[in-house]
């Protein structure tokens, strides 16, 4: 398969698995939604709503396919989703904890970029 494709489903695959865990506890004043562009390789795990009167809109995850490594943009997981990657055999050298400044990716055991 090709790497592209694999990187796509495996990302897929573990946010739905969030997103399914998370919906067991539903809050029917926020959405938690789900958005997966392939075409671009964007991922994207988020909640929107209204809660006493305030907005609400956070990203729980946010994942982007750049130059065959995946970019870690935003994870507020509690493990961390590089550890779900990990473990669906995904190399340290492809992933990138873009949530870090290049200078602090130098510190981690993953890719700088």
């Amino acid at each position: 398969m090709d790497k592209l494709i694999n990187y796509q489903n495996i990302i897929k695959e573990i946010l739905t698995n969030y997103q399914r865990i998370s919906a067991q506890v539903p809050d029917p004043d926020i959405d938690e939604l789900l958005m997966f562009d392939d075409q671009r390789s964007q991922y994207l795990w988020f909640n929107i709503g209204w809660k006493n009167d305030r907005r609400i809109q956070a990203i729980s995850v946010y994942i982007r396919i750049k130059n065959e490594k995946i970019y870690i943009e935003e994870d507020w997981t509690e493990e961390g989703i590089a550890n779900d990657l990990l473990r669906e055999n995904v190399p340290k050298e492809d992933i990138v904890l873009a949530f870090h400044d290049p200078e602090t990716r130098k510190l981690t055991d993953f890719a700088v970029v």
